[in-house]
């Protein structure tokens, strides 16, 4: 099966990631934002308070999945025990969709709590792509691949990140969640143009956009979400709607977490640029 093309996709605003520090404020409040992101992991338990927060948010909003545990990139077999318990989550609060990293996160039993590029080859696509089928045929859906932030490259890599991320997302009929702050910070790490990233992946296979923001330490930058979107990173958004039109998009915050309502204001600022690019497509 195939996505439908952007026009088509399914589209749900402009969202939140769902932290535990908002979750009264959010039932008390029911702020303007349009849906959640709930981080996977915290929710697999069969019960206790946080899955009692997420399904009574879900009550209210949409929810979808964002997992870090995946590890589609491994070379060991793909965790079964986690693939079933993320499907009967995704199932019990009917998430719109669900996603995790183009990534590999350990090795020989080691989990490196990070999440780590693969090389660019055609080998390394061959191997994904069949993972993700096995994944995407016991969740019963399509799943989204998140590009990572990178440090370091391959001298095995044969192509670009993003000839990398669009033929594992072709190879494997998966979809693809754009992270832009990413983009910005492996843009400025490696010396790529942002907009040839942009340039070159398939619109109709992007349903998702995250915006984050980063620590600049002068000659790197590492991807922490704790700090406001820059404005570097709006423009570069501002640039994927024009490349993909209507995508849903919401804002990852993880650390120095500020109050809801500043989080609600900076996602304004995201829903006037939307706005203002849609806007203009339109009228083209």
């Amino acid at each position: 099966m195939h996505e439908p093309h952007s026009e088509q996709r399914p589209y749900l605003g402009y969202g939140l990631g769902l932290r535990p520090n908002h979750y009264l404020d959010i039932l008390a409040q029911r702020p303007a934002v349009d849906w959640f992101e709930a981080l996977t992991e915290n929710y697999l338990v069969p019960g206790g308070k946080p899955l009692y927060f997420l399904e009574r948010v879900r009550e209210h909003y949409p929810v979808v999945l964002h997992g870090v545990s995946l590890s589609i990139g491994a070379s060991e077999p793909l965790n079964l025990d986690y693939l079933h318990k993320v499907k009967s989550l995704a199932n019990r609060i009917d998430a719109a969709w669900i996603s995790d990293h183009l990534c590999w996160t350990g090795a020989h039993g080691i989990n490196l709590h990070d999440l780590m590029p693969l090389p660019y080859t055609e080998e390394a696509i061959q191997h994904v792509a069949m993972r993700v089928m096995q994944a995407q045929d016991i969740l019963g859906r399509q799943l989204l691949l998140e590009n990572v932030s990178s440090y370091v490259t391959y001298r095995a890599s044969q192509l670009s990140e993003w000839e990398f991320l669009s033929a594992v997302a072709e190879a494997a009929d998966c979809l693809i969640l754009l992270d832009i702050n990413n983009i910005h910070v492996s843009a400025f790490n490696h010396g790529f143009d942002p907009q040839e990233y942009l340039n070159g992946i398939d619109p109709s296979r992007v349903r998702q956009f995250h915006l984050a923001g980063h620590q600049n330490h002068g000659d790197y930058i590492i991807d922490t979400h704790d700090e406001p979107v820059i404005d570097a990173v709006w423009e570069l958004y501002a640039a994927a709607l024009r490349r993909c039109g209507p995508v849903s998009t919401m804002i990852e915050r993880d650390d120095n977490i500020p109050p809801l309502s500043d989080l609600v204001a900076e996602l304004d600022q995201a829903r006037r640029i939307g706005t203002r690019i849609l806007a203009r497509e339109d009228a083209a």
